[in-house]
């Protein structure tokens, strides 16, 4: 008898236990969205994708990653938005292939993205040179997957001084700086930090060590090919077939796309207006941070 009271207590302590185990079982805490996305075979994206509700997409600069956007994430997820960064190939932690690093590229990779993760209705935001590319982007997609977009200091229509187009870089110069992505990148990066900030301030010393280090992640290779196709790009013939509304940022203070940059691009988008930041250079997301963002969220929400 009293074995048989022993086995049953026994059974009992056993189903007690498990009963409590399945109980307590962990729950995953991560949302399941993936850190990589193919865009083809052999080569992933690193994606940031954080939050929920109306999705708004961020494309980086050069030679920048979407670790440049960290303020942004951290402002707009908690504003009831979902937030997606892509690092283009070449870029931060995404794929660096061997390969073509041009503006069809890009697009290419950008609606790989997504497509993948089923984004629609979206604020699609580019900054420099991710602003010629999601230009680019709408263009070559029709607008596929997004409704609205933002362009931050963007080097667009045309980076590159042209005939009839007197803004942007001269030929000289641009020639000058792709040289020095092939002979002295460091030092070419270094001097960023300066160029970044408006005229006469300089950005502090953390931010422009934090974005030299961003700079430096980049694919060497992927840099001088980039800028040259940068180059080669002149948005002007396609302004007049974008019709979905535009919001363009601009810095009165940049040193690198002149403001005047910014009124071409108003000028030629049917449906566009400019937001001034009068006291920004080109890092107008981090030297009017506070302005940026509640001016993005503004643009999101319209």
């Amino acid at each position: 008898m009293k074995t048989l009271i022993l086995i049953t207590s026994l059974i009992m302590t056993l189903i007690t236990s498990q009963s409590v185990f399945s109980q307590t079982k962990r729950v995953p805490a991560s949302a399941g969205r993936a850190e990589y996305v193919e865009v083809e075979p052999g080569v992933k994206l690193h994606v940031t994708d954080l939050g929920d509700g109306q999705p708004i997409v961020l494309i980086h600069g050069w030679p920048l990653s979407d670790e440049m956007y960290q303020y942004q994430y951290q402002y707009l997820v908690r504003k009831g938005f979902r937030v997606i960064g892509i690092s283009l190939r070449g870029f931060g932690k995404s794929d660096k292939p061997y390969g073509k690093y041009n503006f069809d590229v890009f697009s290419d990779d950008i609606y790989a993205v997504l497509h993948t993760l089923k984004i629609e209705n979206a604020v699609l935001g580019g900054f420099s040179m991710g602003g010629a590319a999601s230009i680019h982007y709408v263009n070559k997609y029709k607008s596929a997957h997004i409704s609205k977009l933002a362009l931050f200091g963007a080097a667009a229509p045309s980076w590159k001084q042209r005939p009839g187009y007197s803004y942007g870089i001269s030929e000289e110069n641009a020639a000058g700086l792709i040289k020095q992505t092939i002979t002295s990148r460091e030092d070419l990066i270094a001097g960023l930090g300066a160029a970044f900030a408006a005229e006469g301030t300089t950005l502090p010393p953390n931010t422009e060590k934090w974005l030299e280090s961003i700079n430096l992640s980049a694919s060497p290779y992927a840099v001088t090919e980039s800028i040259t196709s940068l180059g080669e790009l002149d948005l002007r013939p396609v302004l007049k077939d974008i019709t979905i509304p535009v919001a363009i940022f601009q810095g009165v203070k940049d040193k690198l796309i002149e403001y005047a940059q910014a009124e071409q691009l108003h000028k030629g988008l049917k449906n566009s207006y400019i937001v001034r930041f009068e006291k920004s250079g080109h890092a107008l997301f981090v030297e009017e941070m506070d302005k940026f963002n509640s001016e993005l969220e503004k643009f999101a929400r319209k």
